[in-house]
This record gives structure tokens, C-alpha cells and sequence, in this order.
């Protein structure tokens, strides 16, 4: 990509750096400052406002007519896939390749302006995503901070379970199986020694339209979905869930995840306890509008247009009960580095620039666990920063124009 600083960053983390802008987004407010300043040092922003201290020997960079803004957040990725036949790459791919290509998705993402993400599973590459995560944490490649999971879980003939292919043929499932609350005890141990931060759990699927609402089969009951919940709090891990419809979204609710991911459709209690309980609903709109823009059929791109405007009506339902939102994509399946489309998504199906940007930024890093760390520009966070031409409030799609890319005080992309 022309013009971006990729091996050898641009500044070592190690600078003091004032950053000036023409604005600057004060994310708990929700309100513009202008001019905008951060003062960075190492790692870490020291001062934050109109105008900052501007020590001896410091960078002064002035970035113009922008906004600066906390490093985005995407809270659902999937760094081991790619546009194309989702069930065939990970057949016909073996995993040092994918993890190749999710070394390369990573730092499409980070160029874009996301410094934080969470993997929702490698689609059968197992743990590799550890070793992405390792390696960006050591500095050996460029992208995001990760949250990993390692493979996602699932029942034998499941949503992932290559349920397309010949059984015959025993083709390996996308996700590792547990058929019992004890199984998913079993796996969640196993994963958390291979390096997982959290657990992902596919917990309905597949989906079907009834007449006006989405028939979803459930996988995991209540109690299953909190046998795995008790597991992953034992070592300060959560749970996170693939669920579409009643009644698995109920169950994961019950169970107490830390997020319902796609939740196209959620019912009264459901919605109720999640408002309660804090649980964040992820919509990943942006997925089912790549799939209906490229539906392999005339049909499927149908169906995928009738799941959209399902779930845009929902989530207007969703935001009137007070359903918590994070922001998340689903990219792989679509390119890398072309997710913050979910932002704008969010904006045209209901809500104001400034919630969505407050759903990224604070729930994403709430939902990751970084809430003292990330997605706020204030002194003693870490220096993930961003700049978008224009005015982010007034205009959310700027975030697909990013200019200026800084993570832990090392600069990335700079125009």
C-alpha cells in the first residue's frame, strides 16, 4: 500500500511526539475539542487537549484539517479467512498458509486504523492464532492488539461441521467439537493451555425465514452455555457466542456470556437481561451486505437481503430496550482493512455518530478487557491513535479514510 511505513515503523516507540490536529474527539463527552492535541511518550499518552505541554527535544507533528481519535475497534474478526469459499479455503489451505495469509489480513487491519481486535475463532487452524498474536506483541509483525480464541466450539453436525460435504469423505469440522457440558469444560482447558483469551461458542444455526421471524435451531442449553461460562471465570476469561435467534440467544443470556454476536433477532427477556446483565449484542451488518452483494445464487443473495432488513427492523427494537452494542465486522470473509463500513452501517440503521463511536471505542474495549488501556485518548492509555479527514460526528464514513495510524506510540501510517 503506497505510502505506509510497514517493517521498519516510522517512529520508535520510545519518541516524545505531540500530535496536533484541527480537532480532536473527546470520546466519554462525545464532544469535539479544537484544536486537538495528545502529547505521547513511549508508549503511553501523558496529556490530552487543546492545546499540551511541548517538551524539549519533542516530535511536533501537525496532521491538518483531521480529527484524532482512539485506535478503532473491531470486537469480530476472523484474521484466517478470506473472500471467497469459506468451506473450501479451509479444506484446500493448509494452516501454515492460512496463518501466512492472517499475518497479512492483521496488518490490513491495523493500516485501516483498527488497533484492538477480537479473533471469533480460526475456522479450524486451531491455535495458530496464538502465534499471530505472540508475534504482533513482540513486535515481529505489524497489527492489532488480539484477543484470540483459537478454534471455535461446536456440536457434531453444527453450524461449522462441513455439513455441505460427503460424510463420507470425513471432512474435518471448522470448529472442535463438545457434545456435553463436560466436553466444552474439556475444550475450553485445552485452549486455554494452547493460549486462548476467551472462548467462542456456536450456539444456533442454521438459519431459516418463518414468515416474519428467524427460525434458528439452539445447540447448547442453559446450563451447557453456564458450565462453560463457570470454566472460562475460573481463569478470568468470558464466553462469546454465535447466536442468531431465540431460544439459543435466551440461553446464552441466561448463562451469562459476554456477548451475543449477530443477534438478529432477540426476544422481550432476552433483551431484558442483557440490558441487565450488561451483555453486548454485536451485529456484524456489514457481512450479511457483502453476502447479499455476492451471493453465490440468486437465492442465497435473496435470502441474505431478507436476514439484513429482519435485522435492521430488530435492532431498532434492540436499541429501545437498551440492549448494550459493540461494534463488530466479521471481516475475512469480505477484505481485511475495509470493516469500518460497520460503523456507517450502524449510523443508517439507528443510531447517532456518537453512539456508535462510543459502542466501538468504550464497549469494544470494555468487551476485550482493556477498558483502562484502550479506546479513549487519555493520559496513562496506551497511544492508539487515529486521524480521519473531516468531522467523524457529522460524517461517520470518514472512519473509511483514515490518515494517520499510531499504536503504543509507534507510528504506522502516516499520509
Amino acid at each position: 500500500m503506497p505510502g505506509l511505513t510497514i517493517s521498519q515503523p516510522a517512529t520508535p516507540s520510545n519518541s516524545t511526539i505531540v500530535l496536533h490536529a484541527a480537532r480532536l474527539l473527546e470520546i466519554e463527552t462525545g464532544k469535539i475539542v479544537t484544536p486537538g492535541e495528545v502529547l505521547v511518550q513511549g508508549e503511553r499518552i501523558v496529556e490530552v487537549g487543546s492545546s499540551v505541554k511541548h517538551p524539549a527535544g519533542a516530535q511536533v507533528l501537525d496532521l491538518g484539517d483531521v480529527t484524532l481519535l482512539p485506535g478503532l475497534i473491531d470486537a469480530h474478526v476472523h484474521l484466517f479467512l478470506h473472500p471467497g469459499a469459506e468451506d473450501l479455503q479451509t479444506v484446500e489451505e493448509s494452516v501454515p498458509q492460512r496463518t501466512i495469509i492472517a499475518t497479512l489480513a492483521a496488518r490490513d487491519d491495523l493500516m485501516a486504523g483498527f488497533t484492538a481486535e477480537r479473533d471469533m475463532g480460526t475456522e479450524g487452524a486451531g491455535s495458530a492464532d496464538t502465534a499471530v498474536r505472540n508475534a504482533i506483541d513482540s513486535g515481529l509483525i505489524p497489527g492489532p492488539r488480539l484477543r484470540v480464541s483459537g478454534n471455535a466450539v461446536d456440536i457434531l453436525g453444527g453450524h461449522e461441521d462441513a455439513n455441505r460435504f460427503n460424510p463420507a469423505q470425513h471432512v474435518l469440522s471448522n470448529a472442535t467439537y463438545a457434545n456435553s457440558a463436560e466436553q466444552l469444560v474439556e475444550v475450553i482447558r485445552e485452549q486455554v493451555k494452547e493460549g486462548a483469551d476467551f472462548t467462542k461458542i456456536y450456539e444456533t444455526g442454521p438459519d431459516t425465514r418463518c414468515g416474519d421471524r428467524l427460525c434458528t435451531p439452539y445447540q447448547y442449553s442453559e446450563a451447557e452455555l453456564a458450565a462453560a461460562v463457570k470454566e472460562t471465570a475460573r481463569t478470568g476469561r468470558v464466553v462469546g457466542v454465535h447466536a442468531t435467534g431465540e431460544p439459543g440467544t435466551l440461553y446464552a443470556a441466561q448463562a451469562g456470556v459476554a456477548s451475543i454476536d449477530h443477534a438478529y433477532q432477540l426476544g422481550d427477556e432476552t433483551m431484558r437481561l442483557m440490558k441487565e446483565k450488561g451483555i453486548f449484542a454485536v451485529p456484524t451488518f456489514t457481512i450479511s451486505e457483502y453476502f447479499e452483494e455476492h451471493g453465490a445464487t440468486p437465492a442465497t443473495a435473496q435470502l441474505e437481503h431478507a436476514l439484513q432488513q429482519l435485522h435492521a427492523k430488530e435492532f431498532k427494537k434492540q436499541l429501545a430496550a437498551g440492549v448494550p452494542m459493540a461494534v463488530g465486522s466479521d471481516v475475512g470473509p469480505f477484505p481485511h482493512g475495509t470493516q469500518a463500513r460497520e460503523y456507517v452501517l450502524m449510523v443508517q440503521y439507528g443510531m447517532k455518530p456518537v453512539e456508535v463511536l462510543q459502542a466501538g471505542l468504550l464497549n469494544g474495549a470494555k468487551l476485550l478487557g482493556w477498558s483502562d488501556q484502550i479506546g479513549a485518548l487519555k493520559p496513562g492509555y496506551f497511544a492508539d491513535i487515529v486521524a480521519v479527514p473531516g468531522n467523524p460526528l457529522d460524517d461517520i464514513s470518514v472512519l473509511t479514510h483514515v490518515a494517520f495510524v499510531m499504536k503504543a506510540g509507534t507510528i504506522y501510517r502516516k499520509k
